[in-house]
């Protein structure tokens, strides 16, 4: 799974003022990453408020990303939730050969235990061909996946790849990388801000946020890591980390949104629950983005 090696952005979906999709936007958003070196992108993650969209909006935003890309990078979609059956159907009926991999977030909300985390991706690792990517983020789902279930799923499951790690604990990712004996399994950072030292310390890359605002610093920051420049690649760290704690100051996408909008990308629109970003935060990444 060389192609999950580096930078992939999960995308956001633009929005206009009254709440349609902003597909213009989207487009420009698609070219924008591209020219800016990301190997690979996420659609429907969570980044993009797929719980707000219809499954009409969401197919067409599958169109247009695919349309847009005109396969020029690798694609990831997210299929996820906490009903295990209704995922497996989702799986069935879906196309996914023009898809890399299938990126599948912990079951949110019943709270499972171990158990069950395990057998929900064994259950959806049985039922599909597909390459499977973990998403392990505690902070939403409520619970979180311990690094012995995530090497039990590695080791057992070979269309289970790769594991998008967002713990707030930096020991357990490392935890992850240091117990893993599967050379073709990728620990993937689902931090911005950890990226970089978790690359170094073995990981994969990242699936990034920031990584849509600033694709050309934050690819060759990523790329630095890998190749293990760690001067080259903390001072861009450096350099931006200001601006990636920024934009989840209040919520994700609303700080991206914000960013978006300032290089004339899309505009800042979310839609309820969640809300677009304050004119104070607007200020601040606009004069953190002239400062980079």
């Amino acid at each position: 799974m060389k192609e999950l090696i580096g930078t992939g952005v999960a995308l956001v979906t633009p929005f206009h003022k009254d709440g349609s999709v902003d597909f213009n936007g989207l487009e420009q958003l698609v070219n924008y990453t591209i020219d800016g070196g990301v190997e690979y992108i996420v659609i429907l993650g969570t980044t993009a408020e797929s719980a707000t969209l219809t499954k009409e909006e969401k197919q067409k935003v599958i169109e247009t990303i695919k349309k847009v890309n005109n396969k020029r990078v690798p694609l990831v979609l997210g299929i996820g939730g906490n009903n295990t059956a209704e995922i497996i159907k989702e799986y069935k009926e879906t196309d996914l050969n023009d898809y890399i991999a299938i990126l599948t977030v912990s079951p949110y909300y019943n709270k499972p235990s171990q158990e069950g985390i395990y057998q929900h991706y064994k259950a959806i690792a049985e039922n599909t061909e597909a390459n499977i990517i973990l998403y392990n983020v505690p902070g939403r789902t409520g619970s979180n996946i311990a690094p012995e279930t995530t090497i039990r799923l590695a080791n057992e499951f070979k269309n289970i790849v790769a594991i998008k790690e967002a713990s707030p604990n930096f020991i357990q990712s490392t935890d992850i990388i240091r117990l893993n004996t599967r050379e073709d399994f990728l620990i993937i950072s689902g931090d911005d801000e950890f990226a970089v030292p978790m690359t170094l310390a073995g990981g994969s890359g990242v699936i990034s946020v920031i990584g849509q605002g600033i694709p050309n610093e934050f690819t060759q920051m990523i790329r630095n890591a890998i190749h293990k420049k760690v001067d080259d690649a903390y001072e861009t760290h450096y350099k931006t980390v200001e601006l990636t704690r920024a934009i989840f100051e209040e919520g994700n996408p609303a700080g991206i949104k914000a960013v978006l909008e300032n290089k004339k990308i899309c505009q800042s629109y979310t839609r309820l629950p969640l809300v677009e970003a304050t004119d104070h935060l607007k200020n601040k990444i606009t004069q953190l983005l002239t400062n980079i």
